[in-house]
């Protein structure tokens, strides 16, 4: 079966389509273009080895009731599930129901449950080794059964049994260590921690059944470079260990069990991507110059250090946004300030002369770090996060500050605050970085002098409808167009369920970008875009037609965004984003921006 492909899917997961010799297609939503072929692991966040013990009598109640709050543990996860299942488009999203509303059966009363508390009462067995036992008993029986629909539920059960050990024992993130060179990571579900330990040198990309296209996640597959494709329901039933898998983010396509008609398809098509990324990495050292004259300057976004040689090769004039939460991630002690200051320090030596713009921590909604203790609320994306973390526990802020004074003295850096509402929260950092000064003063440490400029993000609806505010109180503005669409229009932009209502073209949102881009420019503070947009040529015209002139982006979209740049008329880019800020329909304005793409000549691709 060979399978067409094109742009990126609109995420219709109606059916798995089958092929010959077991061939197997999935569609869900392409986050990350590329192509991928290589053979699957699939992902267990929570495996391991179960301890097994003996309990006292007195001991006996206490390990039930701790089982029990692992059941319910399991049964809320699976709830969360569901939910998200119930809005994945066509019949996919039915079949993913039914087989998690399987999972909560067996969480209520069933053989299982019943089998596990007769063992911890009965046996006087730790709860994690009573499910282990119980699991592997239901499966012996249902083995020996000449029923296939009985043989496929053995899968099912064993991976609630995972579930209730992985809420017993309370296990953290797994590295993915020894994986072999070509690994497509299958997976439920991938968090912004998981994917910060994903190497590229063995790791050709990956596919989960939940996430969405403006996720954190998405952003880190898309800053390193792997191809992703997330909303991929009913992928990992039947699926092994070993199988051979291709990956194509750019149609948003996962293809298990290949035949070689759809192998050779692929490699014809890989090949063709690799080619077309070669012949615009010739552009590396030729200025990003609109047909007029007009400069632009092109910085990259950092996830991780391991990414730096990409920005070096990319030709991106510096980092215009270094996401620090790597630092914090994975680990359950908060780094140190000399240990920040040295990944630091050699960022700044590795980028000789460039500057590095640093983000301080932004911890909270979907980048989890432990260390910090963060306790959730209701609603994590408005909860205690970025600054206001930052603020609360300053002892935090002050380490990460002195680290980042300490490396300014290797190179230029500039200090970006996220998530600010409030003109207080500047000068409480403000505050906060005059003391960290005088202790490296009177300890005669080095560090940068002059201090850095302080920039604010601007994230949140509040920041840009206060821009002329923060404006004079900053010394340059980031416009963080992946939070500032969420929060405008009330979508959760990790959640696939409503993906297709996140658009960076909504009129709410432009008039936003505008209102902070203008402040800045009155204030005569420089002011970039580091949100996705910035990497996407679609919206280059619009961001330069709006007084924008710094993009900061994933470094493997620099050269497609300096092509468009130098193919591109400001004089006519300006007037188009005139007429397209009197719009007050998405529609229109997407129809109005891809008009005037299409009468961009030499593009090339």
């Amino acid at each position: 079966m060979i399978i067409e492909t094109g742009q990126q899917t609109s995420g219709n997961t109606d059916t798995e389509e089958r092929g010959p010799g077991g061939e197997r297609l999935f569609a869900g939503l392409g986050v990350s273009p590329g192509v991928a072929i290589g053979v699957a692991h699939v992902y267990d966040a929570g495996c391991v080895n179960v301890p097994e013990y003996r309990l006292a009598k007195d001991q006996v109640e206490a390990e039930k009731i701790r089982f029990a709050e692992a059941v319910a543990a399991a049964s809320a996860q699976i709830g969360k599930l569901q939910h998200k299942a119930r809005d994945l488009p066509g019949s996919s999203g039915e079949e993913l129901g039914y087989l998690l509303d399987a999972y909560q059966q067996m969480l209520k009363g069933s053989r299982l449950v019943r089998g596990v508390e007769r063992r911890i009462g009965e046996d006087r067995l730790n709860a994690e080794a009573a499910v282990q036992q119980e699991i592997s008993q239901i499966v012996q029986g249902f083995a020996a059964m000449d029923d296939a629909y009985l043989s496929a539920r053995i899968e099912d059960i064993r991976e609630v049994g995972r579930r209730l050990v992985r809420n017993l024992t309370k296990v953290p993130y797994r590295p993915f260590s020894n994986l072999p060179k070509n690994t497509v990571i299958l997976a439920e579900e991938l968090t912004p921690a998981d994917t910060a330990l994903l190497d590229p040198a063995n790791v050709a990309g990956f596919a989960t059944v939940l996430g969405g296209t403006a996720s954190h996640t998405a952003i880190m597959a898309r800053s390193l470079g792997l191809p992703a494709v997330v909303g991929m329901a009913g992928m990992l039933t039947g699926t092994r260990n070993g199988q051979p898998a291709i990956i194509d983010g750019s149609a948003g396509k996962v293809i298990l069990n290949p035949g070689s008609d759809t192998l050779a398809f692929y490699r014809r098509k890989r090949a063709e991507f690799l080619r077309q990324r070669r012949q615009l990495q010739r552009l590396r050292k030729v200025p990003a110059v609109t047909l007029d004259g007009a400069e632009v300057s092109l910085q990259a976004n950092l996830e991780l250090p391991a990414e730096i040689d990409s920005v070096l090769s990319s030709g991106a004039q510096g980092v215009g946004l270094l996401r620090t939460e790597f630092m914090y991630m994975n680990r359950d002690d908060l780094p140190s300030e000399d240990e920040q200051y040295v990944v630091l320090s050699n960022l700044l030596q590795r980028l000789a002369g460039r500057c590095l713009t640093i983000r301080t921590l932004d911890a909270g909604g979907d980048k989890i770090a432990p260390a910090i203790g963060i306790v959730e609320g209701p609603n994590p994306a408005l909860g205690l996060r970025a600054i206001r973390l930052a603020l609360k526990r300053p002892e935090i802020l002050e380490t990460q500050l002195a680290a980042i004074l300490r490396a300014g003295a290797h190179g230029p850096v500039r200090i970006l605050i996220p998530m600010v509402t409030s003109v207080s929260e500047l000068l409480a950092v403000r505050t906060i970085l005059q003391s960290v000064e005088q202790r490296l003063k009177r300890r005669h440490i080095a560090y940068a002098l002059p201090l850095p400029p302080v920039g604010t993000m601007i994230e949140v609806p509040g920041a840009a409808l206060a821009a002329d505010a923060l404006a004079w109180h900053s010394d340059f503005f980031a416009i963080g167009t992946n939070d500032l669409t969420q929060y405008t229009l009330a979508i959760d932009r990790a959640d696939e369920a409503v993906s297709s209502l996140y658009d960076p073209l909504h009129p709410a949102v432009l008039r936003l970008v505008q209102f902070a881009a203008e402040a800045a420019l009155r204030a005569r503070i420089p002011v970039s875009v580091c949100g996705e947009i910035a990497g996407d040529p679609r919206f280059t015209a619009l961001l330069l037609g709006l007084g924008i002139r710094d993009l900061s982006m994933a470094a493997a979209n620099l050269p497609v965004v300096k092509q468009r740049i130098r193919n591109l008329d400001l004089v006519a880019a300006t007037r188009r984003a005139r007429v397209i800020m009197d719009q007050s329909d998405s529609a229109r304005i997407a129809q109005l921006l891809d008009d005037f793409n299409g009468n961009i000549i030499g593009d090339g691709l």
